[in-house]
């Protein structure tokens, strides 16, 4: 009996051992799946291809270890809903873009672009060596999620207008497509600022629901047809450097092995580059296909007067705002500190050589 149960406890000790062995292998075996919610539309270029890279990068640098699935906003109906599906748990990560939570969480609209802000290179430097990473840590841990930039458009183009902005009165009423702090600016000088999902946007100008939006730039805009009703394109001051967000829920983040949060994290940055870049080349593509093939489309530069009147609102509106809340006051001074520092640079490389140069 006794030699019975020494055997019987030696037998079980071995099992565990064993088991205890095979864990880092079971463990390395194990496949976890993801789901994403994205605001846009099914195959939507651009930014859906950036969501699309992100999870065969992450597949691939797995092994088939890390898996995401991705439902487009046709699939769960709620395009301006991701933040919550999200944070909820209903979905595990979310591209989307930050300022479109500026009703439900204020300081989330600092991490897409600010009206005469930073451009994407100074703006990329600032996540990542100027400390806008910690910032948005700090906006976004309370809510139970994790923010990564998700890919930039680049400068965008101010809008296009079914009527020729000639000086601020012409603002005055104007119904606009225009989402982020700029539709808060625009609010201030008079104009009826709104947002719209991508998919309805070309039906709301048509049906005159709004006399202007703006969109993108020509990478995305031609496409939209909005030429058709709106002939005049302006050059942009609102976003020029829109950065789209991954967002995670920080339970799912947890649950990850170490090594597929590292792959996660590296998808995520290099499909944000591959938007931007991806984004540059087909706007600098339609650009020269839109002066060839559209000659009707007007391109102009606001007035001097209106966007001085503009900035004199964003100033004013950013004081606000800092005075009110000691977060946002630090995202402000953050970015503000930095694109003071980083602009010199960006004064004498690369706006010297251009400036220096006699081609267009």
């Amino acid at each position: 009996m006794i030699q019975s149960r020494f055997t019987r406890a030696i037998l079980i000790a071995i099992a565990l051992a064993a088991m205890l062995l095979a864990a880092p292998a079971m463990a390395a075996d194990k496949v976890y799946k993801l789901k994403l919610a994205e605001t846009w539309p099914p195959n939507f270029p651009i930014f859906g291809d950036a969501t699309k890279n992100m999870a065969k990068m992450a597949e691939e640098m797995s092994n088939g270890r890390l898996k995401i699935t991705i439902d487009a906003k046709n699939k769960h109906k709620a395009p301006f809903g991701v933040f919550d599906m999200v944070r909820a748990g209903q979905y595990d990560m979310g591209h989307s873009a930050s300022y479109y939570w500026k009703g439900k969480v204020p300081n989330t609209l600092y991490f897409t672009t600010m009206p005469f802000g930073m451009i994407a290179p100074e703006q990329y430097a600032w996540f990542y060596h100027g400390g806008g990473m910690d910032l948005m840590k700090k906006v976004y841990e309370p809510y139970g999620l994790l923010s990564f930039p998700g890919g930039n458009t680049g400068n965008q183009m101010g809008g296009w207008f079914r009527k020729e902005i000639k000086s601020l009165d012409d603002l005055k009423g104007l119904k606009m497509r225009i989402p982020g702090f700029a539709g808060d600016v625009l609010a201030k000088v008079g104009a009826k600022p709104t947002n719209i999902p991508a998919g309805e946007l070309y039906t709301a100008l048509e049906r005159g629901t709004i006399d202007a939006l703006e969109w993108v730039g020509p990478s995305l805009d031609l496409r939209m047809g909005f030429h058709k009703i709106a002939p005049y394109y302006y050059t942009g001051w609102h976003e020029p450097a829109t950065e789209l967000q991954f967002l995670v829920n920080k339970k799912s983040w947890d649950k990850l092995p170490a090594d597929l949060q590292e792959i996660l994290k590296v998808a995520m940055k290099t499909a944000a580059y591959d938007m931007y870049i991806q984004s540059y080349h087909e706007s600098a593509e339609n650009w020269a296909k839109m002066k060839t093939e559209y000659p009707n489309i007007k391109v102009k530069t606001f007035p001097k007067e209106v966007i001085a009147a503009l900035r004199k609102a964003n100033d004013e509106l950013l004081a606000e705002r800092a005075a009110a809340d000691p977060l946002a006051k630090e995202i402000i001074e953050s970015q503000k500190k930095y694109q003071k520092m980083v602009r010199q640079w960006t004064n004498i490389s690369d706006r010297a050589y251009l400036n220096s140069l006699s081609e267009d």
